[in-house]
């Protein structure tokens, strides 16, 4: 005999900013948070390892349309590294590859940190998701296999020396999409001579989100109803960096009807090109983004359902 009757799922739109606990896939976290909202839809912002902890900004409905502007975004991490040990994987989950004395001092360890600021090439690491010939480079490295890979550009916007109990150093940093921290911690390690590699990573940051206002799965589960949903953020903390642009009825019809407006007639203060968060004036719902150029404001995404 087949179970109950199927729970319907409910349309909802807006962002909630999980602290995803340790040892969980980011994949994992969105099921347990979109079942536990009953959500028709929902999906994350990129992938944090399950080693790692911290934000998680999961977004839901309407949400997900603007999820990518959230993988663009510079993310904030703390971390931890022991010097003298390199592994396979480049963090705790490895085994060691060769073991090396620690002779630097803290004073040492903050000046090797200035050198990676800015932009820098990174190796991609093996045990990465990074597909070469349609397989993650992962594969290969199970397989005990080594492929070449080409250096990325990234960039580190800022770096600094947290605590730094040796061979323990605990790290802040700032850096554009696509870093790899345990690469990061790895490099620090060599260019101190001693090698090094991740024991912890927490991110605290992507984009303008920051764990302030994170909620645990486990305080999740604990909440009522009407107090989980007051967990979610609005579609637009997704877009906060933008400018916001406000229409009048004619222009915000005009505006969901995919039409591109002149900026003259819609928008009285001078507008730096770019892209822009788009309302109404009539209650001021957030009708998408669009972008600012050429004199013409041209819709990109728009929500579909009344925020």
């Amino acid at each position: 005999m087949k179970g109950g009757p199927k729970i319907p799922r409910r349309a909802l739109d807006g962002v909630l900013l999980l602290d995803k606990p340790l040892g969980w896939s980011s994949n994992d976290a969105l099921i347990k948070a979109k079942r536990l909202y009953l959500a028709k839809k929902a999906g994350h912002t990129g992938t944090l390892d399950p080693l790692a902890t911290g934000l998680l900004p999961l977004c839901f409905g309407e949400a997900t349309k603007f999820s990518q502007d959230l993988l663009e975004a510079d993310k904030t991490y703390e971390a931890t590294m022991r010097l003298g040990i390199r592994t396979t994987t480049g963090d705790a989950e490895g085994e060691a590859l060769d073991t090396r004395d620690v002779t630097c001092d803290e004073a040492a360890v903050a000046d090797a940190m200035t050198k990676f600021l800015g932009n820098i090439v990174q190796i991609p690491p093996m045990y990465s998701a990074l597909k070469r010939d349609g397989k993650p480079l992962y594969e290969y490295a199970r397989a005990g296999q080594t492929v070449e890979r080409e250096g990325r550009p990234v960039t580190i916007h800022a770096l600094q020396l947290i605590a730094c109990a040796l061979p323990l150093v605990t790290f802040r940093v700032t850096c554009s999409k696509g870093t790899y921290v345990r690469t990061l911690a790895e490099d620090i390690g060599e260019a101190l001579g001693c090698g090094a590699h991740l024991t912890a990573l927490r991110r605290t940051g992507v984009g303008a989100l920051t764990l302030e206002h994170a909620v645990t799965l486990d305080e999740l589960a604990s909440l009522s109803d009407s107090e989980r949903d007051a967990r979610l953020q609005p579609v637009d903390a997704l877009l906060s960096t933008f400018p916001a642009v406000e229409l009048n009825d004619e222009a915000t019809q005009r505006f969901l009807h995919g039409q591109r407006l002149r900026l003259a007639d819609v928008v009285k203060t001078r507008l730096e090109d770019g892209r822009v968060r788009v309302y109404a004036q009539e209650g001021g719902r957030l009708l998408g983004v669009a972008k600012a150029g050429e004199g013409v404001l041209a819709p990109e995404r728009l929500i579909v359902t009344a925020q």
